[in-house]
């Protein structure tokens, strides 16, 4: 498949339905009220929600952009959406776990396209140069195209323990795209211990970042494998979408909605259908933690929008 039937096929996924209750005492200090840490300009003069916006829009048009907010989000993800062609917004009426929020907008984007390959982007890390990441992106799309029965998941290279990110071990080499080497992931890790961290290291693990690529209809079968008592309520959702019943449908089976998460309840389940793509030459990082933003932007040498003494302060 060439380039420009790629992106005709190619749908978004915009997570932005966290609430941020890490950062949230260091928000609080900086801002005066709370905002959800995708929603804040740490630096410049875009938000991590408008920066993952403009990283999604460059490979699929923004009408095939599915953005997923939290029920309380709405004035500040129409805000930093107002300059923008909004796409589909989706507001979930409750947080169920990351499973159910993907699921919800892959419900909206099976819909209407079936067929398509989808990214997922969460919008609450950093990541930098933009158009590096976007040419790994590509190339996991590529590799969705070929491969179709797998998902495929950037992983990144540690440079440090880190006991709050989830790990990937990689297994065998399973080919390559775009000059980036494919391997099977051979078993996931959440949050370790700081042993099980330093042995992660040791045998060349990576970080998870849950940017993905994949074919619709794959995750849904998967889907189906790891969630068979959550799929039925999406599988309702979607005979309701674009109806005037959508809203009463996703509000009913929000009320029975289990809660699971899409990285111990699926991924870790079925290995042997995730391949691994190392981002490389990428400085990636989840801003869970007021000392991570300022570490990663002291190494790209720029000023945070905050002063040092506000992070401190908390």
């Amino acid at each position: 498949m060439n380039r420009s039937s790629e992106t005709e096929r190619l749908w978004s996924i915009v997570l932005a339905g966290g609430e941020g209750e890490r950062l949230r005492p260091f928000v609080q200090q900086w801002l005066g009220r709370h905002r959800p840490k995708q929603y804040c300009t740490f630096i410049g003069t875009r938000s991590m929600f408008q920066h993952t916006l403009d990283r999604a829009d460059q490979l699929s048009a923004p009408d095939r952009r599915v953005t997923l907010i939290g029920s309380g989000h709405g004035r500040d993800a129409l805000s930093q959406l107002s300059q923008r062609q909004l796409g589909k917004l989706v507001v979930q009426p409750a947080n169920r776990d990351t499973a159910a929020g993907i699921f919800l907008a892959l419900t909206y984007v099976r819909a209407h396209a079936p067929q398509a390959t989808v990214v997922l982007y969460p919008s609450d890390h950093f990541v930098y140069p933009e158009d590096r990441f976007v040419e790994v992106v590509r190339s996991a799309v590529r590799a969705a195209t070929q491969m179709k029965s797998w998902l495929f998941l950037l992983g990144v290279a540690p440079d440090r323990m880190e006991l709050e990110y989830g790990w990937i071990h990689p297994g065998p080499h399973l080919g390559w795209s775009g000059g980036h080497k494919l391997r099977e992931a051979h078993t996931f890790l959440e949050k370790p211990t700081l042993d099980k961290c330093r042995l992660a290291m040791a045998a060349g693990a990576l970080w998870n970042t849950l940017v993905l690529a994949a074919r619709v209809e794959t995750l849904w079968e998967m889907g189906w494998q790891c969630f068979p008592e959550m799929m039925p309520l999406f599988e309702k959702y979607g005979e309701a979408v674009g109806t005037s019943k959508e809203q009463s449908v996703l509000e009913s089976i929000y009320r029975i909605m289990p809660t699971r998460n899409f990285s111990s309840h699926l991924l870790e389940r079925l290995p042997r259908r995730v391949a691994v793509m190392e981002l490389t030459n990428v400085l990636w990082s989840d801003w869970g933690r007021p000392e991570r933003i300022i570490g990663t932007l002291q190494r790209i040498g720029k000023q945070p929008a905050f002063s040092l003494a506000q992070a401190a302060a908390v």
